[in-house]
C-alpha cells in the first residue's frame, strides 16, 4: 500500500540553552511531538562536538553552525534539506560587516519539501540599553533586514523565519510592560528594527490563533518566574503570506520548562497545511 503523504508540516523552534546539557530532554520531546523540523538556538557547542549521532539514530538529518560555549544554531530534519547555508556571507557577500557578524554563529537556513525555506535565528540579546552589545544588536537586525530582502528577491520558495528573537514586539508579550521602553528586549529601537524586517511581508503565526496576553516562551530562572508566569514572548515564527494563510496552529509547549534543570525557553511549534501550497 502506498504511504499516505503527510499534508501537515510541523516546525518547532527551541532555544535549548546548551544542547549537550538538555540532550535527553530534547530527544524525549522530539519523540513525543514528532515534529518534521526542529530549529535549535544557543546550542553552545562547536560543530565537531554536536551530538549528531543521537539524532541520526532517531532518523533525523542534522545541520549545524556552532561555537564553543556561546550562541550556535541547528536544523534537525526528518528529510534532507537543500540549499543549506550559514551566516550572512553566502547571500550578501564577503565584506567587513558580514565578516564581523558571522563570527557569532546565529543564522542557519535550508529548504524543506515542498519548497519552504526555513531561516533559523538567534538574535543577539543586547545586554543593556545603549551598551556596545545593544548597538551590535541593532546593527545585526539591520543586516538581517538586508539579508531577508535579498532572500525574498530570489522569489519562491516560501519563507518561514523562526527562533529566539530576544524581542517582545508588543506590550502584551510581557508580563509587566511598565517601563518597558528602558528595558532590553522591549525598547522602541529594537521593536522598530524588527518591525522593519516584518514589513518585508512577514506575519506572526502565533497571533493568528491567540491574541490573549499571558502567553510566554521565556521565563527568567530567578524569583520563581516560571511558577508565577512572569514571562516574555520572545520566540517567534514569522511567515510569508501564503504560509500564513495555510498555518493551521501555533502553540507554546510549557511542559519542558517544568522539568528539572530545564532551558529557560519553551519550544514553539507551528503547523502548516502544505496540501494547497
Amino acid at each position: 500500500m502506498e504511504k499516505r503523504k503527510n499534508v501537515v508540516l510541523k516546525i518547532a523552534s527551541w532555544n535549548v540553552n546548551s544542547i549537550r546539557t538538555r540532550l535527553d530532554q530534547v530527544l524525549d520531546w522530539l519523540y513525543l511531538q514528532s515534529v518534521d523540523v526542529l530549529c535549535l538556538q544557543e546550542t553552545k557547542v562547536i560543530d565537531d562536538d554536536f551530538p549528531r549521532a543521537q539524532f541520526i539514530d532517531e532518523g533525523y538529518q542534522v545541520y549545524v553552525s556552532g561555537q564553543k560555549a556561546y550562541n550556535g544554531v541547528a536544523l534537525i530534519s526528518r528529510t534532507p534539506l537543500t540549499d543549506v547555508s550559514t551566516g550572512f556571507t553566502p547571500l550578501l557577500g564577503d565584506h567587513d560587516s558580514t565578516q564581523v557578524f558571522d563570527q557569532q554563529k546565529r543564522l542557519i537556513t535550508g529548504i524543506v519539501s515542498p519548497g519552504i525555506r526555513i531561516l533559523n535565528l538567534y538574535v543577539p540579546n543586547g545586554s543593556a540599553v545603549e551598551s556596545e552589545k545593544y548597538t551590535y544588536k541593532l546593527e545585526w537586525l539591520a543586516l538581517l533586514h538586508d539579508y531577508i530582502q535579498a532572500l525574498l528577491s530570489l522569489g519562491p520558495p516560501h519563507l518561514l523565519i523562526c527562533g529566539d528573537f530576544n524581542i517582545a514586539l508588543e506590550d502584551h508579550d510581557i508580563h509587566d510592560p511598565c517601563h518597558r521602553e528602558t528595558h532590553i528586549m522591549a525598547t522602541d529601537r529594537e521593536r522598530h528594527a524588527l518591525q522593519a524586517v516584518l514589513a518585508l511581508g512577514l506575519q506572526d503565526a502565533f497571533r493568528k490563533f491567540n491574541s490573549e496576553a499571558g502567553q510566554f516562551s521565556w521565563w527568567n530562572y530567578r524569583a520563581a518566574s516560571f511558577q508565577r508566569n512572569l514571562g516574555w514572548r520572545i520566540d517567534h515564527h514569522y511567515l510569508t503570506s501564503a504560509l500564513y494563510q495555510q498555518a493551521a496552529a501555533c502553540t507554546i509547549d510549557t511542559a519542558p520548562r517544568r522539568l528539572p534543570k530545564p532551558s529557560d525557553h519553551a519550544p514553539v511549534t507551528v503547523e502548516i497545511d502544505v496540501q494547497h501550497l
